[in-house]
């Protein structure tokens, strides 16, 4: 099977490298839109370096590595990448004009992120998802959430959110066309969450709240510029070199298509982007109703949950050592790397007032709760070790289940 990557961006690019590497598919084609530099050598020489994790070579082979790129075509458009045939498109941005039948491609991962509104018709003049099923794919994965934009329409039917190892068998092959990855927080945000989930049970969360202090993205600017017309967040056009800089994420929305039990829980999720290249970090705070205050959830529970979870589950990493975000940077695999020096728990008895209390009628005076607060950070490289090599992972799954 071939397989179709849309856009040459961070997760397009590194996707390629992870695929080179592992060798699944027959042939890779990627669609670029348009043309790049001065033809086929440039758009090889960006595929060869990158300034977070090296020369692909080096990624490949290790410090002994020749030459991975080789056999350029100008006229075809080709090249071969660690023996991987390798087909550049570069004539169209509209998904549905890209020629993925011609090429035989009928599995593509669009990383643009511009094309996330499943509820979008295929041929919609600005382009969408389903572009790419009316153009000849027959399933498309998304590295990004789903965006649907009028707000008063319903998932579809044939659109899923997955993250390997936690809901992939929630994707059906005669049913779903549309795949979403999710990003790369709600992917180490799930891993954090769904041990404790299995372990604790739904009905003692009371309440989960998150932050992650995240590298700097793509969309961000290197130096400061005024923001275009309607903008409301000026902080977008600030300089990342230079500043600590709040903004979104979607995970609240996006974790519970993954797990369905934070449906049923309060949960809020805040981001920091800070001056970093790669490599983020999801502070997870928990408030878990305990049964009594004589024997409270303590952290070397909550950490034993995750080296057990971690001894079974290649995504999960569970670590006793001082760690910085540069160490987990290319970590192959991880999902999550949990530093279990930093868990803390802390447990303390809530007065709740009856009389104030909405649904208990006429109850009199206070009732006392056991609740412990658990704090667990968890690393996570929110580009190639972590969040690629997963959809890789979940890329090859569904592929298998198309032959």
């Amino acid at each position: 099977m071939k397989l179709g990557i849309n856009g040459l961006g961070r997760i397009g690019k590194l996707s390629l490298w992870h695929h080179v590497s592992r060798k699944h598919f027959s042939e890779i084609v990627i669609n670029t839109g348009r043309a790049i530099g001065t033809g086929i050598q440039d758009i090889a020489s960006s595929i060869d370096r990158d300034s977070s994790y090296g020369r692909l070579g080096m990624y490949l082979h290790g410090c002994n590595a020749g030459r991975v790129i080789e056999s350029l075509d100008e006229a075809a458009g080709t090249m071969v990448v660690n023996g991987v045939p390798v087909k550049i498109l570069r004539e169209s941005r509209n998904p549905a004009e890209i020629k993925w039948k011609e090429n035989d491609v009928k599995l593509v991962v669009d990383t643009t992120g511009v094309f996330t509104d499943p509820t979008a018709d295929a041929d919609a003049p600005r382009g969408s998802l389903r572009g790419h099923i009316q153009a000849g794919a027959e399933k498309v994965i998304l590295s990004a959430p789903f965006k649907i934009k009028n707000k008063g329409l319903d998932m579809p039917e044939d659109a899923v959110t997955t993250v390997m190892g936690i809901n992939d068998g929630d994707f059906n092959p005669t049913r779903h066309s549309l795949i979403s990855g999710a990003s790369c927080t709600t992917t180490c945000l799930s891993y954090m969450i769904k041990p404790l989930l299995d372990n604790f049970g739904a009905d003692k969360f009371l309440s989960a709240s998150v932050v992650t202090v995240h590298a700097a993205t793509g969309s961000q600017q290197v130096l400061d510029r005024l923001p275009n017309a309607g903008a409301t967040d000026l902080r977008k056009n600030r300089s990342i070199f230079n500043n600590i800089i709040l903004t979104t994420t979607g995970a609240a929305r996006a974790l519970p298509l993954v797990i369905p039990e934070m449906k049923s829980i309060g949960f809020i999720a805040e981001s920091v982007r800070i001056p970093t290249n790669t490599g983020s970090l999801i502070i997870l705070v928990l408030n878990l109703q305990d049964d009594d205050m004589e024997n409270p959830i303590k952290r070397n529970q909550i950490n034993a949950i995750f080296k057990e979870f971690g001894d079974n589950n290649k995504y999960l990493v569970y670590s006793e050592e001082q760690l910085v975000s540069s160490d987990i940077i290319g970590m192959p695999f991880a999902a999550t790397v949990i530093e279990g020096t930093e868990t803390h728990t802390r447990t303390a008895s809530i007065n709740v007032n009856l009389d104030k209390l909405a649904g208990c009628p006429g109850g009199t005076g206070k009732l006392q709760v056991p609740i412990t607060q658990a704090v667990v950070y968890g690393w996570y490289d929110n580009e190639l070790g972590s969040y690629t090599n997963v959809l890789g992972d979940r890329t090859v799954s569904i592929a298998e289940q198309m032959v």
